[in-house]
């Protein structure tokens, strides 16, 4: 699933083509990814309108438009935005833009969502969320640490918590901070909530850096892969050695995720 590197990538490179573009056509070509309304209204309040903005909360896409509605894109685990429009057997809905290009909608396993709302504010996923973790000062996260008696992998996981990081992203940043996936978020010392704090900023910031990590079906835009996979210390390198102290990375079940981890550096 896109995190949010992935889905913060695609934001930057949508603002560069479709801010101020009017959208003329809506081609839907399966409905199942549209959530919401029906598929005629959903047409009806799309055509004409220009995209004002671009928002992004945890993996949500938000497009603002110009009628007062936004358009909320949910990637899930196999959606895909390219641009210009590839017209592929992928393709579950195409926007046709103002510049005469299209926008297709890709989505392999009709897990993804499209939903054109009134108030995306109001959505009960958006109410939920935890704070982003770039809008985090060190103290408010040492706060949020404290008297919570979970394992801090699946803390990391939790977006009522903290927003926008997934399974990837929290074991990259375990790894950088040097705690074991299974640690109790409470019994952190300041001295590692802050490792873990400062490696959460620099992994998540080298990530949008380098457009995300392409596993599985990401792609960027203009459907080229980003450019993190090949800076991955840990994820997905069960067996490998590791890259600090040559120990095997290892692979446990924690809270129903795969988790990678060095079990000589992690402590």
């Amino acid at each position: 699933m896109p995190e949010l590197p992935e889905v913060e990538t695609i934001k930057k490179d949508l603002e560069k083509v479709i801010v101020g573009k009017k959208i003329l056509e809506v081609c839907v070509h399966n409905p199942k990814v549209i959530r919401e309304p029906a598929v005629a209204r959903f047409k009806k309040g799309l055509i004409g309108a220009r995209v004002n903005h671009i928002l992004r909360r945890a993996k949500l896409l938000i497009l603002e438009l110009s009628n007062a509605k936004s358009l909320v894109i949910h990637l899930k685990m196999t959606g895909q935005l390219i641009y210009p429009s590839q017209k592929g057997s992928n393709s579950k809905v195409t926007f046709i833009l103002s510049d005469g290009k299209g926008i297709d909608f890709n989505d392999q396993r009709l897990f993804a969502e499209l939903r054109l709302l009134d108030d995306w504010r109001r959505m009960k996923f958006i109410q939920e969320l935890g704070p982003e973790p770039q809008q985090l000062a060190l103290k408010q996260f040492e706060d949020m640490l404290s008297n919570r008696k979970t394992k801090i992998k699946p803390l990391l996981l939790d977006q009522r918590f903290i927003s926008g990081i997934g399974n990837l992203y929290a074991a990259e940043i375990l790894f950088r901070a040097r705690i074991h996936p299974q640690r109790r978020a409470d019994e952190l010392i300041s001295k590692e909530r802050e490792a873990l704090f400062n490696a959460m900023q620099v992994i998540l910031a080298d990530a949008i850096r380098y457009g995300g990590s392409s596993v599985d079906d990401y792609v960027r835009l203009s459907g080229e892969k980003g450019g993190y996979k090949k800076y991955h210390k840990v994820y997905a390198r069960e067996n490998k050695p590791c890259f600090n102290c040559g120990a095997s990375i290892k692979r446990i079940e924690l809270a129903g995720r795969g988790t990678y981890f060095c079990p000589k550096c992690q402590k």
